[in-house]
């Protein structure tokens, strides 16, 4: 049973490593979008779609906001719409706690 259970730890260990390594891929693919000062709605669309699926890895939850930072001068109403996405898909319902002073 002891087995069964450590193999089952590593398969998840695994692949929370890959996940890992996809967010890293996935922002610096993300990254340039910003310099390349684009305007073009569809493209920074796709880009904040696929974002979301990486705003586990705080990185990329930074360069989401930024993005949205951006974006909010072309599209106030769209990108509103994203941070609530964001909000409903990564958001906690539990009130964080004050760091400890």
């Amino acid at each position: 049973m002891n087995n069964h259970f450590d193999e089952r730890f590593e398969s998840i260990r695994a692949l929370a490593g890959e996940m890992q390594r996809l967010a890293e891929l996935a922002l610096q693919q993300y990254t340039p979008i910003i310099s390349s000062n684009s305007k073009d709605v569809h493209y920074i669309e796709h880009t904040l779609d696929r974002m979301l699926d990486f705003c586990f890895f705080e990185p990329m939850v930074q360069l989401f906001r930024r993005l949205c930072r951006y974006y909010y001068d072309i599209d106030p109403n769209a990108t509103a719409s994203y941070v609530y996405t964001y909000r409903d898909m990564w958001d906690s319902e539990e009130p964080k706690e004050s760091p400890a002073r």
